[in-house]
């Protein structure tokens, strides 16, 4: 019998999987995020070995369990033929139509390249090969509502046009090739940088896709090709450190409580270059801050937005509101930035006895950023959203457009004297550019409150 369980880790927008069989016990885990607890402890309640970690690609928005599995199980790591040349580590490379048999539930790889060289997809039968599919674990080659996209860094050496030609024959010659009723479990899902137009639904099936998805419908090759390259995100910073990661042998993640250090042992951290990341809400940073610090708040896409501000291997201190410290570590180290130094204890009590060492952050209402472009000359404005919310919604007259993944390489286009106001959409990633810019000696800026929704929505915009 079939059991099948899905794993949603919201943060990262990352879809992982359990599957086996319940008679046997036997069990594999696809595309395992790094903290693999979760993973073992419902293999143990349900009485299965986890026999396999199958990846599906070298991914490259997270770090990958399949080290920590394997070592804590003694699992086979496998991967798609093509990846069998590119990593560190032992794997057993599967090759088009090859069978995992757990039981009577078996498992049949489909070689679907596109996303990356390597990219595999899982079709699941319960009841052997030669029954009906249940459904098809597709990585990131084909999401719900969108596609993966071809252009990313994690597949040197090929251009996204050669990956996107093969992205529309995996697609049609391997996976609309399955019955509509089979299930579509992706990888990934809204607010991935894999894609773009991702839904926030975690389940789909074939027909639905064939019916509904833009990058299905009929087409030609080019057509195809110009459709799934066009209006991507900027790749976030640490995309190739994490694809480049997967592919090595590294240090495994441990679970170990986080040091409290004190505001003397943080500020001489900073001092030898640690970057000090205030995980608190935006609006709390905003109130008082410890100067130079970057504010990435935990509540939303903490760890994404952590690997935007600063370079793969930074020495990190954590600023967090008390009981959060432990939550942040393992969510920076979800993306291999695992040189978090400690945290600052208390971080209230620290700042009031010691306000010397405290600023605050400059926020603007609407009719405030109003007043200043009509009465500041050389105002700096710069839009941090993504080109295609840009392009959806337009933007604030004579902003720059600079998406927040790319402002730490493009900051120098920016004068650190001038005013500037940053915003984004509605108010969260634009805390984190201000911060980010400060951090980096800019001495004049501001961001909106509310972003650009609030703008657009405003009755008496300029």
């Amino acid at each position: 019998m079939l059991f099948f369980r899905q794993y949603y880790l919201g943060c990262l927008s990352h879809a992982s999987y359990l599957v086996g069989d319940s008679v046997t016990g036997k069990a594999v885990v696809v595309d395992p995020q790094r903290d693999v607890a979760q993973y073992l402890a419902d293999a143990e309640a349900h009485g299965l070995t986890i026999t396999h970690v199958l990846e599906t690609h070298f991914h490259a928005d997270f770090l990958s369990g399949h080290l920590e599995l394997a070592e804590r199980t003694g699992a086979v790591i496998g991967f798609g033929r093509a990846a069998e040349d590119k990593v560190q580590f032992p794997i057993q490379p599967y090759d088009d139509g090859d069978l995992i048999r757990l039981g009577e539930v078996v498992l049949q790889i489909r070689e679907t390249p596109g996303h990356t060289p390597e990219s595999i997809s899982i079709v699941v039968y319960p009841h052997g090969e030669h029954g009906e599919p249940e459904g098809v674990l597709t990585g990131d080659t084909l999401f719900i509502g969108d596609v993966g996209r071809p252009d990313l860094l994690s597949a040197i050496g090929y251009t996204a046009d050669e990956l996107a030609v093969q992205l529309y024959h995996s697609l049609h010659d391997k996976l609309l090739t399955l019955p509509d009723h089979a299930k579509v479990w992706p990888a990934h899902g809204a607010g991935s940088a894999c894609g773009k137009n991702l839904s926030t639904e975690t389940v789909s099936t074939i027909g639905e896709q064939r019916r509904t998805n833009y990058a299905l419908a009929p087409m030609t090759v080019d057509q195809f090709r110009e459709a799934v390259t066009q209006g991507q995100s900027v790749a976030p910073l640490y995309f190739l450190f994490a694809a480049t990661q997967n592919r090595q042998q590294r240090d495994l993640y441990e679970d170990a409580p986080v040091t409290m250090l004190t505001l003397e042992e943080v500020l001489a951290h900073q001092a030898d270059g640690a970057v000090v990341v205030d995980a608190r809400e935006d609006m709390v940073f905003a109130a008082g801050h410890l100067r130079g610090s970057v504010n990435v708040g935990l509540g939303g896409r903490f760890a994404e937005y952590a690997g935007e501000v600063m370079q793969p291997g930074t020495p990190i201190v954590l600023v967090c509101e008390p009981g959060t410290e432990n939550e942040a570590r393992t969510r920076l180290a979800r993306i291999g930035f695992d040189r978090v130094l400690g945290a600052l204890h208390d971080p209230v009590a620290a700042f009031v006895q010691h306000p010397e060492h405290v600023t605050q952050l400059s926020r603007l209402s609407v009719a405030s950023l109003e007043e200043r472009m009509r009465n500041i000359e050389g105002l700096v404005l710069v839009d941090i959203r993504n080109p295609g919310e840009v392009a959806d919604t337009g933007t604030i007259p004579g902003a720059r457009e600079i998406g927040l993944p790319a402002l730490i390489t493009r900051m120098g286009e920016l004068d650190p004297a001038a005013p500037t106001v940053v915003f984004c959409a509605g108010g969260y990633r634009s805390a984190i550019a201000s911060s980010l810019l400060r951090s980096h000696g800019f001495t004049d800026v501001s961001d909106l409150i509310g972003g650009y929704t609030a703008w657009s929505t405003a009755a008496t915009p300029a």
